[in-house]
């Protein structure tokens, strides 16, 4: 790093750790599904569902760089953003990097909500799937099904990006593990970003494991 070079923290360690326990539950919940174990896969997409809706409020109470209002911008300054050369730094994510970030939230909720409906037509149905008429439950058991692929293009679609920018000199993985981005001077933030307690998130994980945990994951673990 050199004078001309400032590092910041940019995310806060609840922010990292939600990042890289989305992505291997996901690949759990792929290969789940791919090998028929439905059981473990329903396991995985409760721990996910906590995981959401975690992040869902973290949006809003959260770090600095961690709420919803820092990153969502007009789509106007998004398009100015993609056609500006050279790109100019961001503290958190980038106005296209936002987008992206509802876009998969967006995903994830519809491939979670249509999951509690859904049925493999043997042996395993979702918790809510008594609820629906079953041309309702396999209208959306198919839309569970296409979900995936668009949230598998989704991902690629995300790590392309990371690949573009590492090739361009700016690398985000790091500060996904670090927390810490180097920025330009010129670049850097007139007040450093707050980042909250993790005992805070803690807390707000608690309160939804809880529920999910009595009336989803409980019943799944003790039928297997």
């Amino acid at each position: 790093m050199s004078s001309a070079e400032i590092k910041v923290r940019v995310w806060d360690v609840s922010t990292r750790l939600f990042h890289w326990l989305m992505f291997i539950l996901l690949g759990g919940l792929w290969l789940t599904a791919e090998q028929g174990e439905m059981q473990w896969h329903q396991v995985l997409a409760y721990c996910l569902l906590i995981l959401i809706s975690f992040r869902l409020l973290w949006g809003f109470v959260g770090s600095d760089t961690a709420k919803f209002k820092a990153f969502v911008v007009p789509p106007s300054q998004a398009l100015n953003y993609l056609t500006t050369t050279p790109k100019p730094q961001s503290i958190g994510h980038n106005p296209l990097g936002g987008y992206m970030v509802l876009l998969m939230l967006t995903v994830l909720l519809t491939q979670l909500v249509t999951g509690l409906f859904s049925t493999d037509e043997i042996f395993t149905e979702g918790p809510l799937f008594y609820l629906v008429d079953e041309s309702v439950a396999l209208g959306l058991t198919w839309l569970h099904k296409t979900n995936f692929n668009v949230l598998l293009g989704c991902v690629a679609v995300h790590i392309l990006a990371v690949l573009f920018h590492w090739f361009k000199g700016e690398n985000l993985i790091k500060p996904m593990f670090t927390g810490d981005k180097v920025l330009s001077v010129e670049h850097a933030p007139v007040s450093t970003p707050k980042m909250k307690s993790g005992v805070i998130a803690l807390i707000i994980v608690a309160a939804f494991a809880l529920p999910v945990w009595l009336y989803l994951l409980k019943p799944v673990l003790d039928y297997i």
